[in-house]
């Protein structure tokens, strides 16, 4: 990959997609609750935002929101982590969501067997409604090193997968670097197309991408590939992840790397995680496995990987050293609630360099 000098750039990377309200009831369950705690959150986003906080790039998020109280505080949020917020586009609020709404996300973490849980609240939302011109795509990737986009944001609606789909080849035709996580969502689907719809968007979008992540799941629904498949006694067989890649890179020549996360859920509380990721140019890299990881709150795990790995690619321009700084920071931030990341650089090279957790005084 040819990646823009950070001289020539005003931005290292910028983000497509929703970013919605999350709402946490902490340790109780949704339906029980009395209090929530807010965050903002989005799959695309979490990961500018974690470039940012963590790791000290300058992010923007395209994106938009409707024009009342709650957009303002998610906007007050993204400020607050770091994020260029001047490309939101502001739609007109009717005053009742009729035409135009902000999205809600409510996410209980799990604990043990109880796992997480996420009831959202999107349909009809403004970043659904974001149509490809209302963007000057060409100005904007001008002064930028990076696209992020994915799968969530794309499932939105045929006008957001139409809008991934200009912004990416605007990218690319811009000389920006384009990531994509595939990030499938069969809830966002359902409605319309289903998994044939989800193929035809992805099939569609994936040849004008450079580094493609996603898990085995996203992998096989939303490209038709095989499956990654378990050990014998239910485990994460590397090999197999291997191969899945190998048909991936072997279908789309464009893809210069591919990455995907190694998790295999033991308990809500505890899982095996690793990270494998694979260049054209240098082949396979995996990260060091961490097995019966303590989590806290798992959500955003993924979107902290493709941070950590997004910045060895930038920054180190090391295949094996990015799939280590994506594992880790993917790590620590499911150490803490909500979405985005709260870790910071020295914490992630600490964790990469084998360092134990002592207290730091």
């Amino acid at each position: 990959m040819k990646i823009k000098p950070r001289e020539d750039a005003t931005y290292d990377i910028v983000a497509l997609g929703e970013v919605m309200l999350r709402l946490d009831p902490g340790e109780d369950r949704i339906a029980n609750a009395r209090t929530f705690r807010a965050w903002e959150g989005g799959g695309e986003y979490n990961v500018a935002r974690g470039l940012t906080h963590c790791f000290g790039l300058r992010s923007a998020v395209v994106t938009a929101l409707a024009d009342n109280d709650v957009g303002r505080l998610v906007e007050g949020l993204m400020r607050a982590g770091g994020v260029d917020t001047r490309h939101v586009r502001w739609a007109p609020y009717d005053g009742i969501g009729r035409r135009v709404r902000n999205g809600l996300n409510f996410t209980e973490r799990g604990f043990g067997v109880r796992a997480a849980k996420g009831v959202s609240d999107r349909a009809n939302t403004a970043a659904a409604q974001l149509r490809a011109d209302d963007v000057d795509w060409p100005a904007l990737f001008a002064g930028a090193r990076w696209l992020h986009s994915g799968g969530i944001f794309a499932a939105l609606s045929d006008v957001a997968a139409e809008t991934a789909e200009r912004a990416v080849a605007c990218a690319r035709a811009c000389g920006t670097v384009v990531s994509y996580d595939l990030n499938y969502r069969p809830s966002l689907w359902r409605d319309h197309g289903g998994l044939d719809r989800a193929r035809a968007v992805n099939r569609a979008i994936v040849p004008l991408v450079d580094v493609l992540l996603g898990n085995e799941e996203d992998f096989a629904d939303c490209l038709g590939c095989e499956r990654a498949a378990p050990t014998a006694d239910g485990g994460l067989d590397v090999a197999s992840y291997k191969r899945m890649i190998g048909e991936v890179a072997d279908a789309y020549p464009n893809l210069a790397v591919i990455a995907t996360t190694l998790r295999k859920v033991r308990s809500a509380s505890r899982n095996d995680w690793g990270a494998v990721a694979w260049s054209r140019e240098t082949g396979f890299a995996e990260a060091t496995p961490r097995p019966d990881l303590e989590i806290y709150d798992r959500v955003g795990g993924g979107d902290s990987f493709a941070s950590g790995l997004i910045y060895g690619l930038m920054e180190l321009g090391d295949l094996s050293q990015a799939v280590e700084y994506g594992a880790a920071h993917g790590a620590l931030a499911m150490t803490t609630p909500g979405d985005t990341s709260q870790a910071t650089l020295a914490e992630v090279r600490r964790m990469v360099a084998g360092r134990d957790p002592r207290v730091d005084r």
